[in-house]
């Protein structure tokens, strides 16, 4: 069974990113090893500390889980029309030291979401290009803007939009393709 690494890009619990990576990973379940990744313990990627026999311990336990995945999906909120800063950094930390990223030639999809009415398209318009420089092909359709996405979840993080609901799973099955 092919490894699904699903990344959440914010750093809250109860996040409608988490909430939204919590129903893909249900999904998923079924057909794959579905890993929901977290980016709230690495420190600032630093080169200074990035020394192969003495890099922080969250570096190398962050690159190895990266490793061990076959494909992802990056679930991620907008802030200011870009990513959050904890997700662009895990993306670094990962990418280092430089020619031997754990990113490479590995596939990747985007949803984000906001609270307002263009679903996090500047995040997702901006993680695009930075996935393409690690070498990680990115899935072309369907992109994924989830807006107005305070009201697609109930008070226990269910989903409960059936227009959301059925976005997820066409994406789901658009992203299965992507991956034979």
């Amino acid at each position: 069974m092919k490894k699904i690494g699903i990344v959440v890009g914010s750093l809250r619990n109860a996040s409608f990113s988490r909430m939204v990576a919590n129903y893909l990973k249900v999904v998923l379940d079924k057909d794959y090893i579905v890993s929901l990744i977290s980016v709230d313990n690495l420190p600032l990627y630093n080169e200074d500390i990035d020394h192969k026999d003495n890099a922080p311990t969250e570096y190398k336990e962050f690159r190895k889980l990266i490793k061990e995945q076959e494909a992802f999906i990056f679930v991620t909120p907008e802030y200011n029309r870009g990513i959050p800063g904890a997700l662009k950094n895990a993306i670094d930390v990962a990418s280092r030291p430089y020619g031997e990223s754990v990113w490479n030639n590995k596939k990747a999809a985007i949803i984000s979401q906001s609270p307002g009415s263009i679903g996090g398209f500047g995040a997702a318009t901006q993680l695009r290009p930075v996935l393409a420089v690690l070498n990680m092909p990115v899935m072309p359709t369907p992109e994924v803007y989830l807006s107005s996405i305070y009201l697609a979840f109930d008070k226990t993080g269910n989903l409960v939009d059936d227009k959301v609901k059925k976005i997820l799973n066409d994406f789901i099955e658009a992203y299965k393709k992507f991956l034979d």
